[in-house]
């Protein structure tokens, strides 16, 4: 066995010394290493969730991956969901345990997409999810005022979230729902926060789901509901640097950066302690007038489809 080559819990681990990526210093060692380091803390956020992965070979474009390879080992847990845009079934991962996490890390998958639903029941999400999307250039500190909106309107309702950096240019805020609460319901109550937070800073954050109607803003998108993937604490990202999704307080949210987090400074900041467990507020019930005022406003989504064929329909009515 080469010095690039090693066996950990099982998995035998290649390639170690080869870039991560095309054009960064990173190695696959490097990205090895670092999820060995927080396992424990990242491991709870993936655990019994169908997860998707964004994966990356050196001279080739980056690809996500749900289905399982048909070589994926017979110890790795796996579930299998109807997809209905693909009318097939697709085997997702659950990644429980290192060993699933360090075979994982060995194909080169950087990125890690949890469902918000556990494979208990997938059709309850056990999080509601605003994810703040500043616009294009160096705007972190947009989405972290628009976040600092989400919060204002989630106490002004009786509720609580955690934060974190999405490891990319924008924020994640998480909250957690008590069990039994009805998909349709989160999913409302979803956009009713959103909407919420843009009519306290209208000039700042905005709820407009096609990209030319956003003049600037912060996407505050409550689309992150039902069946969909966020992801997950402590995941890295696949940008140079490999930065990472990282907790924050409140409090600290104005004085971070993305860069701060990456797969070299992260392992020292967790290593005697879970700040997306310690800041994550106990599920809460929805209250009634947010969900109901939700119910009133249109799927984002299916209006941005239904707004986009009228515009092109008035295009062509006009050429």
């Amino acid at each position: 066995m080469s010095r690039a080559d090693e066996t950990r819990d099982g998995v035998s681990l290649t390639n170690l010394d080869q870039p991560l990526s095309d054009g960064d210093d990173a190695t696959k060692r490097d990205l090895v290493d670092y999820l060995d380091a927080v396992h424990e803390r990242i491991l709870p956020a993936l655990r019994g969730r169908p997860l998707s992965v964004i994966r990356v070979r050196p001279g080739q474009p980056s690809f996500m991956q749900k289905n399982l390879p048909k070589y994926t080992p017979e110890w790795v847990r796996r579930t299998s969901v109807w997809a209905e845009a693909s009318h097939r079934e697709v085997s997702y991962a659950l990644c429980d345990d290192r060993r699933t996490l360090l075979w994982f890390a060995n194909q080169r998958a950087v990125e890690y997409h949890p469902t918000l639903a556990t494979v208990e029941d997938l059709h309850r999400p056990t999080h509601l999810v605003l994810d703040l999307d500043p616009p294009e250039g160096d705007s972190f500190g947009l989405a972290v005022a628009a976040a600092l909106l989400v919060r204002q309107a989630l106490a002004d309702a009786g509720l609580a979230g955690a934060v974190k950096t999405s490891g990319a240019k924008g924020v994640h805020v998480f909250v957690p729902v008590a069990a039994g609460t009805a998909v349709e319901d989160m999913a409302a109550a979803t956009r009713a926060v959103a909407a919420r937070a843009e009519r306290l800073d209208p000039a700042l954050a905005t709820t407009a789901f096609i990209r030319e109607d956003r003049g600037g803003k912060v996407f505050v998108d409550s689309t992150r509901a039902g069946g969909a993937t966020v992801v997950a604490a402590y995941s890295p990202r696949l940008r140079p640097g490999v930065p990472v999704s990282f907790p924050v307080d409140w409090a600290d949210l104005g004085d971070v950066a993305p860069a701060d987090f990456t797969i070299r400074t992260v392992p020292a900041l967790v290593a005697d302690r879970d700040p997306w467990a310690e800041r994550m507020p106990a599920p809460q019930r929805l209250p009634a007038d947010l969900v109901a005022e939700g119910h009133t406003i249109p799927i984002a989504r299916v209006q941005a489809m239904h707004e986009g064929k009228r515009r092109a329909r008035a295009r062509r009515a006009a050429g």
